[in-house]
């Protein structure tokens, strides 16, 4: 117990605050996605059962923007079907060539003012 208190104190000392805010939401961002798709295939990685619904199939890297900065996730990918974590939004892209109302679409707001005669 008290190695563990003395290392970590020493992370503590050695790197930044932020640094440290980053690992341990990186760490339990791969511990929930670990979870979920445990739950989709029926089985752990590498586990073998015969309840397995689908498969691992690597990862792909995602670099999610956080307020502690940006934190480098690997997302496992299925064989069958897509994965994406429920607690990371879908990405939504503008058509290659922005129209004044791409970033409207992209919120899903309304494009037309409601006002008849103009805004208050």
């Amino acid at each position: 117990m008290t190695d563990e208190m003395m290392s970590l104190r020493a992370l503590l000392e050695k790197s930044a605050d932020a640094d440290l805010l980053r690992e341990m939401v990186g760490f339990a961002a791969q511990r929930l996605m670990e979870l979920e798709v445990e739950s989709l295939t029926g089985a752990a990685h590498g586990e073998r059962s015969p309840d397995r619904i689908n498969h691992h199939n690597g990862y792909r890297d995602l670099d999610w923007e956080t307020r502690a900065g940006t934190i480098e996730l690997p997302i496992p990918k299925l064989r069958k079907g897509s994965y994406l974590p429920a607690f990371l939004e879908r990405r939504c892209r503008p058509p290659s060539a922005p129209a004044p109302s791409a970033s409207a679409r992209c919120r899903a707001a309304p494009t037309r003012s409601s006002y008849d005669d103009g805004p208050p």
